[in-house]
């Protein structure tokens, strides 16, 4: 039952984090644009800047409804999904990042609702004249109940939503946001927490005020790298050996989904990130902290490249005062641990030994496999993670690698848990996301778990399972 409802958690943040993530370059461009050309930027230029309102006004919402009505429906959906949209946009007079998520999915639904009906009903011959006025006249209809009847409904929400943050903000209430954030990310839930509840609103934030400390609440990821270099100064066996690989990945990189399995190995441990995050939060909401868009991945780096001008000491001095912070708390819990370190080998379920790439002969460990194990082509891999940018594009590099080796050349390609392609053999995933593949893979579809995308064994024994399955 537990694992049911977090596995639904997974794809309601993955469908909300699904049509943001695809597009962080463009909200990254508006950023730079931004931090740039305002008034308030580097280098104001009041031509220029006149770039920054049609951009987050029309380009960001339609993207977002572009993409989440490609995920239900292809191109089509695509193309409803952003007639629908632009009702919402023209009607309303704040930015209709919701009205895009919305509508987007929504119009691409309707679309292929109809096309179902009409499906087997057309003479041939008349095929595209039907699609084409079948999307003209659904288009229309949806453009104007956008207009006339969606828009006053979503900018009614958007307004609460901005005045709620100012009220969590004005009462020093924000800070403490990370006691349900962290766990969330523990969970894998990192992306549909950043970029479907905090992005979103973080772009209103920004596009009044030029900047927003909610891009900050997830992805401030200084109280992860606290606690992975806790790991590496006071940590035991195997897990110590690992953790400064993991700290140059997560803190360079920004992939933080490296970093959260330590937090399992002493639960205990996670009041480091949290108090971290708070910490930070505290700091800069009484500085006036902020990004200009969206910080992705967390890094130290996209971090300094999103502070806008006057805040880069503010915005980096919050990541080093959530990793002090974290790195404290942590190190004072690692060194009152007096387990053995061979006892350390598996806590929680987790092996640590994994993180670590040993010398062992390939294929000395077992690869946990389900769905269908018998022998067959297989000629496509997905190695699929929650958004399918971060984790999962290291993971099918380091695959490929592993399965190279072993004299495997196929496609290992990266994907979304939640857009797992119908023509994919092999689906490659981690622990915590074991279940959504379970439901989201096509039929037929052979799953391999990994427990660490950092665990060279794993890699390997992975590569030889499918190898042993194509033979």
């Amino acid at each position: 039952m537990a694992s049911n409802f977090k596995s639904k958690v997974q794809k309601f943040g993955g469908t909300l984090s699904g049509m943001v993530m695809p597009n962080i370059g463009a909200l990254i461009a508006w950023g730079i644009v931004t931090a740039l050309f305002l008034a308030t930027g580097y280098f104001p230029n009041e031509k220029l800047a006149e770039l920054i309102g049609p951009t987050l006004k029309f380009l960001i919402p339609l993207l977002f409804a572009y993409t989440g009505g490609y995920n239900v429906y292809g191109r089509r959906g695509a193309v409803a999904g952003c007639v629908a949209t632009i009702g919402v946009i023209i009607g309303s007079d704040v930015t209709m990042m919701i009205g895009g998520m919305v509508m987007g999915p929504f119009g691409a639904w309707v679309i292929k609702q109809v096309d179902k009906v009409l499906d087997g009903h057309v003479k041939p011959g008349l095929e595209m004249l039907v699609d084409n006025f079948s999307m003209g006249i659904i288009g229309a209809a949806m453009m104007v109940f956008g207009y006339m009847i969606v828009t006053p409904i979503f900018a009614g929400i958007t307004s609460v939503l901005v005045v709620c943050v100012n009220f969590a903000m004005e009462h020093n209430i924000l800070p403490f946001t990370p006691i349900f954030v962290v766990p969330g990310q523990v969970l894998f839930l990192n992306n549909a927490i950043n970029h479907g509840i905090f992005t979103p609103l973080a772009i209103e934030q920004a596009a009044q005020t030029g900047k927003s400390i909610l891009y900050l609440v997830e992805a401030n990821g200084g109280n992860w790298a606290g606690l992975v270099l806790a790991f590496c100064v006071f940590g035991k066996g195997t897990a110590k050996k690992s953790a400064p690989g993991a700290a140059i990945i997560h803190i360079i990189g920004g992939i933080g989904e490296v970093s959260f399995p330590y937090a399992l190995i002493r639960p205990i441990t996670i009041l480091g990130p949290i108090c971290g995050s708070i910490a930070a939060l505290f700091w800069l909401q009484l500085m006036d902290g902020g990004a200009v868009a969206a910080v992705s991945p967390g890094s130290i780096v996209a971090l300094i490249i999103m502070s806008p001008k006057g805040k880069l000491f503010v915005n980096v001095m919050g990541y080093l005062i959530a990793a002090a912070v974290s790195f404290a708390i942590v190190a004072f819990f690692l060194i009152r641990d007096k387990t053995p370190e061979e006892e350390l080998e598996e806590v929680q379920g987790i092996d640590m030994s994994q993180f670590v790439e040993s010398h062992s002969a390939p294929g000395e460990e077992k690869a946990k496999v389900s769905g269908n194990t018998e022998k067959k082509a297989i000629k496509k891999v997905a190695f699929a993670c929650d958004a399918g940018m971060g984790s999962s594009a290291m993971g099918a590099s380091m695959l490929k690698t592993q399965l190279n080796k072993a004299g495997v050349y196929i496609d290992v390609n990266h994907v979304s848990i939640h857009q797992i392609p119908a023509d994919i053999d092999v689906v490659v995933t981690n622990t915590n996301l074991l279940e959504a593949a379970r439901k989201e893979a096509p039929k037929g579809t052979t799953i391999i778990e990994i427990k660490e995308f950092l665990n060279a064994d794993e890699h390997k024994a992975i590569a030889q399972t499918i190898k042993s399955m194509m033979e």
